[in-house]
């Protein structure tokens, strides 16, 4: 009849000829309640919600147990806005029919818009109680469980539908949702493509295939998912985005930056298209346009967190410190939880010096995002910055552990390696970098530099070549050389490029000061303040146990104190040792500018005190705090002993040197004005730190008529009563040789010589036996391998020795009738070319062998095969472990002559060599 034709034409849409329809039954019949409900929904469905209102009323006047009736009431208000009035109608429905399917799910969607998420979930159950069928019902509670992060209920429902119907691609393409949100990747795509498989028309499951194939890197897979779903919707402006990062990803940055800006055709008020955009232009090197779509993409929305950060990475690129920071900011006031923000801004903090800020907003990154690799990483080298290396280890690591194709991270794990003396390990680290990323300048530098600590010269001229390349190539493009200053003296480098890595160098401190905006300080034009009295300021990370406080501990004292005041700012914290008391006590101010890690504190400080000359001693060096001289707290700056080289900085005025050292002619090689000492620039304290080694004794041992003053050496301050209670010492005089023409028997050399009777022979029997100590005559006489054992500020040379020290080429391996060259450098100062040079030497005087430190250990076996390479067998170089300080000065002695290093000559070695008396053959070179 009519009312069937009715319900058909509402099935079908047509609410035009239902409510003609509908109409006329009610004329006919005004008192039938089914008309009244369909006329209620044709109006409902029409918007007419007016009209829906009064139909429903009025079919509740005719039967007031209506359920029906009160629901369609319920979705009138729902529409209105009037959520209480609606689910107070929805509930009074269903107690009046509590198997009112319809009215459950009408209820959910109402306690939904009302924000009651647990209340529609009940609602859903319930509904599911009467009929456990509604796979559709199901689906939607899962849609609402998913939307709790109630993840494995809204699985196990989506599964339940499934069941139900195996071919409801709507629950297939919720079920890969959520395995997406589970990290299941593979299961994701699996349920998507299941969807689409389907239902071939399902808009919503290729996006999703696209987006979950574009988050596993799929990109093929993915634009051909994105190009479906555009073909059943070519105007879709978000497709269209999507599929533009993945052009994006694959590096197809114009077709991105097309596909980006017809989203943005399509949609002009699309502000992720804009950011997108602007990373595209960004990426092809139009940073202005790209600035002009990030500005864009703010003023459609001025809370977009990523053109924010997006923005404020570009400002950063451009020195606008301040401006990055502020963006910064402000994109985590707008999104907290935005890890990337906390990153980016945790990395200008700790350019700007401020490490435990930074330290804090890296923890924020991590903890919101634990798997964000870059975090760990960079964190990593702020806190390397801060010297925790084990938590720098461990941040490197861990960043490894996320994404072990992560070159950066495996280059940084390296340098920590390479830092704590792990030679091997480093290597390592450096070659997988190097094999993820190959074009990698700061690693392959890095390598270089390790393999040439081992003395590893495989491919040595290919490799020098290269590394020449790359400096060459980072100095043209105006980019921080992958050379450090102190390393460039080991490389086949010109002068200028030496120069110019140290000048670039040197303006990385100008730039790292010069995001503090600090205005220049105001130097004293007279010396008033310090009443006529010179203030001098040296500045070192070395005041303790270093070969630099070896060399100066004693110079603060030497100043006239009428003519100077002397301040020590020290830039590392006490070690505990006697040479850190020996400066703070010579110093007339001892400053440990180690507890203000603020390079502008720091400075301010030095400014403070009034200095008029300010010496670096460190220049490049492990420690150095360059930019406090960046910031120029002192009228005259100068370098000085730590470093040997040009820092290449404006701030250094002059480098303190001698004309042997730098003549005149080789000026052009420093960028600072050149200040010569009378004789050297050049000091040591060793007449303090051991003068037992003025005093020398030697016994007789195998002489076969000749006399051997480096086989069996005593060395002691109470050496001459110790030779006095001995019997039968002869004192043997012999002329030195360069003074022949001089009648002067006073230049003359003058040897005591223990002859080989029982005392001598209790001496060598300790020796033999590892005795660390006896005792003849009163006088107590020490193993010299033994010093740490017996007194180990002596070892250190923070003490001299009371003992009488015996030292044997036996307690070393050496021969005791051979000629014996050393060399006392760490290895790295060796190059294929020096040891072919020494190889030569020890062929054409057989009875030799040269002695050189495991200094690493893991470099013996590599010279010892280049050796073998060059005709040398293995028992001609003799290698022995470092030794504690008056060890390694004391037993160069048993040396005939110390062969210098060519490529870089010893500095604090040779004075040391020297000390012990053994004579040093060196060969000048053209730089210092």
């Amino acid at each position: 009849g009519l009312a069937e034709l009715a319900h058909r034409e509402y099935q079908a849409g047509d609410f035009e000829a239902a409510e003609r329809h509908c109409m006329q039954l009610w004329r006919q019949e005004p008192d039938n309640t089914g008309v009244l409900l369909l006329l209620s929904s044709i109006h409902f469905q029409c918007r007419r919600l007016d009209r829906s209102a009064h139909f429903s009323t009025l079919a509740i006047k005719q039967n007031p147990l209506l359920a029906e009736a009160y629901s369609n009431l319920g979705n009138v208000y729902k529409e209105r806005g009037q959520l209480q009035e609606a689910i107070e109608h929805y509930r009074h429905a269903l107690r009046l029919k509590p198997d009112f399917i319809d009215g459950y799910i009408n209820l959910a969607a109402a306690l939904v818009a009302a924000g009651d998420m647990e209340g529609a979930v009940q609602a859903y159950v319930s509904a599911l109680q009467y009929n456990p069928d509604l796979y559709c019902v199901r689906s939607d509670l899962g849609n609402l469980l998913k939307a709790l992060g109630r993840l494995e209920e809204a699985k196990a429902c989506y599964l339940k539908a499934i069941e139900t119907q195996p071919n409801f691609a709507v629950a297939w393409s919720n079920l890969g949702c959520v395995f997406n949100a589970q990290g299941e990747i593979w299961l994701a795509i699996h349920h998507f493509e299941k969807a689409v498989t389907l239902d071939p028309n399902f808009l919503d499951a290729y996006i999703n295939l696209g987006n979950v194939l574009k988050e596993a890197r799929i990109f093929d897979r993915a634009v051909a998912a994105y190009l479906r779903a555009l073909s059943l919707s070519p105007n879709h402006a978000v497709v269209h985005g999507n599929l533009a990062c993945v052009y994006y990803e694959q590096g197809l940055i114009d077709l991105a930056i097309d596909t980006y800006r017809r989203a943005i055709e399509l949609q002009p008020h699309f502000p992720d298209a804009y950011c997108n955009l602007a990373n595209a232009l960004k990426e092809k090197g139009s940073v202005r346009k790209a600035e002009e779509c990030y500005n864009t993409a703010l003023r459609l929305c001025p809370t977009h967190a990523d053109s924010l950060n997006n923005l404020a990475n570009i400002k950063r690129e451009q020195g606008n410190i301040e401006e990055a920071v502020r963006l910064y900011r402000k994109a985590l006031e707008v999104f907290p939880e935005f890890a990337a923000a906390h990153s980016n801004l945790a990395s200008v903090l700790q350019q700007q010096g401020k490490l435990q800020e930074a330290l804090m907003h890296y923890k924020e990154a991590i903890r919101i995002s634990p798997t964000f690799a870059d975090a760990y990483s960079n964190m990593g080298n702020t806190l390397k910055e801060m010297q925790d290396v084990q938590g720098a280890l461990q941040c490197y690591t861990r960043a490894i552990q996320i994404n072990p194709a992560f070159a950066d991270a495996h280059s940084n794990l390296a340098s920590i390696h390479k830092d704590s003396g792990n030679i091997p390990e480093a290597i390592a680290s450096y070659r997988t970098a190097l094999k993820l990323k190959p074009d990698f300048p700061d690693a392959y530098c890095n390598l270089a530099h390790c393999l040439q600590i081992v003395c590893d010269w495989t491919d040595y001229d290919e490799r020098m070549k290269k590394l020449v390349s790359i400096v060459a190539d980072q100095l043209e493009k105006n980019r921080l050389p992958s050379v450090h200053p102190h390393h460039s003296m080991l490389y086949p480098l010109s002068h200028s490029f030496r120069k110019a890595i140290a000048e670039r160098h040197g303006n990385l401190c100008l730039d790292k000061i010069n995001v503090l905006h600090k205005p220049p300080y105001e130097h004293p034009k007279d010396l008033k303040a310090s009443e006529g009295r010179l203030r001098i300021g040296y500045v070192s990370s070395d005041f303790g146990n270093h070969p630099t406080s070896h060399l100066m501990q004693s110079i603060p004292g030497m100043h006239n104190p009428d003519k100077f005041e002397v301040f020590c700012y020290a830039l590392s914290p006490d070690d505990g040792t006697n040479f850190r008391v020996k400066v703070m006590a010579e110093a007339n101010h001892f400053i440990d500018l180690s507890q203000i890690p603020c390079n502008g504190k720091a400075a301010d400080r030095i400014h403070q005190d009034g200095i008029h000359i300010l010496i670096n001693m460190n220049g490049y060096t492990k420690g150095a705090r360059n930019e406090l001289f960046a910031l120029r707290p002192a009228p005259i700056q100068a370098m000085w002993l730590g470093y040997p080289g040009t820092s290449g900085a404006l701030f250094m005025d002059y480098i303190i040197t001698d004309k042997e050292t730098s003549p005149v002619e080789v000026a052009e090689q420093y960028s600072e004005k050149l200040a010569y000492m009378p004789n050297t620039f050049f000091i040591g304290d060793h007449a303090n730190m051991f003068p037992h080694l003025k005093k020398k004794a030697v016994i007789d041992f195998k002489s076969n008529g000749h006399i051997y003053d480096n086989r069996i050496v005593l060395n002691g301050i109470d050496l001459k009563a110790f030779l006095d209670s001995l019997p039968d010492v002869k004192i043997v005089k012999m002329k030195c040789p360069d003074s022949c023409d001089n009648a002067d028997s006073n230049a003359a050399l003058s040897m005591p010589v223990i002859p080989m009777n029982t005392i001598a022979e209790a001496v060598i029997e300790m020796i033999n036996r590892g005795q660390i100590q006896i005792t003849i005559n009163g006088f107590n006489i020490s193993n010299g391998l033994a010093t740490t054992q017996i007194n180990n500020k002596a070892a250190t040379g923070e003490e001299v020795p009371r003992t009488i020290i015996v030292t044997t080429r036996s307690q070393y391996g050496l021969p005791e009738d051979a000629v014996v060259y050393c060399n006392f450098n760490q290895l790295y100062k060796i190059d294929p070319s020096t040891l072919q040079m020494w190889a030569n030497i020890l062929k054409r005087v057989p009875n030799s062998v040269l002695w050189l430190l495991r200094f690493p250990a893991v470099g013996e076996p590599n010279i010892q095969q280049y050796a073998q390479n060059l005709g040398l067998s293995q028992n001609r170089i003799i290698f022995s472990p470092v030794a504690p300080k008056e060890e390694h000065v004391r037993r160069g002695q048993l040396a005939d002559v110390c062969l210098d290093t060519p490529l870089c000559n010893g500095h604090t070695t040779g004075m040391d060599v020297l000390w012990a008396g053994t004579p040093m053959v060196t060969m000048p070179g053209n730089a210092m």
